[in-house]
């Protein structure tokens, strides 16, 4: 075993110092690999990042969001539903929520605007995001105006602004009193917007709904895993839409790299001829010629990614920030959590370092198996 190793690194030098004679053939291609790994490694690692980030804050949402349905569409819920629900077995909480959304012509974006009753708001005090704040160039104690739904204007003191580390999914949101929201938006008193309910035990939330479903026929039950589950498809969708548009720059990388490690030079040959001619056997050259392209591809895998790793958690992913979550006036200013899944890890690194190690070994058997004379000639 120790005399395998002892061979091993002697190969190893050997290989380090075929790759510095030919430096700059080895650095474009290390470059160029090194490029395409950050490319791919950079999408995977900020996608998945969304995705996490958005099952932590959806996993504090309600289990069920029950709307109102006329004509096809989301309508106001009355009041009254919260007593035609009555009591379901497992629904520990139900209450009725005001939301809806306040088209603002001076920044030409739409807010979000809630009734945080449990704020303790009076009606001439609001809470905004951090998006607000930025584009309205508002700070704590400032004024905000709204025009109501009658043309009237209501003007309201900025109480706070809410965390930025919550901006991903606040950046646009506006807290105020129930009263002030119903009027700027115009909801009389008896109607919400929909209705919530908390479940004791998770695994009863399909069966629930079904109730909810028989009891009141013309709304609509929305499960939390159906909101999570969208959310994996719209990231699943960018980040495909974002590989389909690199496809060419991958193409092209695939083209050269396998040109490259399957076609070897005049000098290749020449070299591996002088070695069969000292002595070396064709397991000798194989590995030497594996290790040269464990060498490269190993060495592009552990830059691009840690280069990847910078760019998504250090940078935003400034490159593929607005592909993959979308485009708004009020573009929240996101800093993603790390979460690296090892199974992306494993599929990435199959994909870039396998073939391209691989690719190698078959050049480099024919010519190492050729009688040395005709392969130096």
């Amino acid at each position: 075993m120790t005399k395998f190793i002892r061979k091993q690194r002697y190969l190893i030098d050997f290989t380090l110092s075929s790759l510095l004679r030919r430096k700059t053939k080895n650095l474009g291609l290390l470059l160029v690999y090194t490029l395409i790994v950050f490319i791919l490694a950079s999408v995977m690692l900020f996608t998945h990042a969304l995705r996490s980030e958005a099952g932590i804050i959806l996993q504090e949402s309600p289990e069920i969001i029950l709307q109102r349905m006329v004509a096809g569409r989301h309508a106001l819920m009355p009041a009254e539903y919260l007593e035609k629900i009555g009591r379901v077995r497992g629904v520990v909480r139900k209450e009725g929520r005001l939301w809806g959304y306040f088209y603002d012509y001076a920044t030409k974006s739409n807010y979000t605007m809630m009734a945080a009753p449990d704020k303790g708001l009076s009606n001439s005090e609001v809470i905004i995001g951090a998006g607000i704040a930025r584009v309205r160039w508002l700070g704590i104690g400032d004024f905000i105006s709204f025009n109501s739904f009658d043309g009237k204007t209501y003007t309201f003191e900025v109480k706070e602004i809410l965390d930025s580390e919550s901006e991903l999914v606040s950046s646009d949101l506006v807290l105020m009193s129930e009263t002030a929201w119903r009027t700027t938006l115009g909801v009389p008193e008896g109607y919400f917007t929909d209705i919530v309910l908390s479940v004791r035990n998770p695994r009863e939330v399909s069966k629930i709904a079904g109730k909810l479903t028989l009891k009141l026929p013309d709304t609509r039950p929305i499960l939390r895993d159906e909101i999570l589950r969208t959310y994996d498809s719209v990231f699943a969708w960018r980040q495909g839409i974002t590989f389909v548009l690199l496809a060419g720059a991958v193409l092209a990388f695939v083209i050269f790299a396998w040109d490259k490690a399957s076609g070897l030079s005049a000098e290749e040959k020449r070299e591996i001829g002088i070695l069969k001619a000292v002595g070396w056997e064709t397991g000798d050259v194989l590995h030497m010629k594996f290790w040269e392209g464990g060498i490269i591809s190993l060495s592009a895998f552990m830059l691009g990614y840690l280069a990847a790793y910078v760019h998504v958690f250090y940078g935003s992913a400034v490159l593929f920030e607005p592909v993959l979550k979308g485009w708004a006036v009020l573009y929240p200013e996101f800093h993603p959590v790390p979460f690296i899944d090892g199974m992306q890890v494993a599929t990435l690194f199959f994909f870039t370092v396998f073939p391209y190690t691989v690719a190698t070994i078959i050049p480099i058997w024919r010519a190492s198996i050729t009688d040395p004379d005709t392969v130096m000639r």
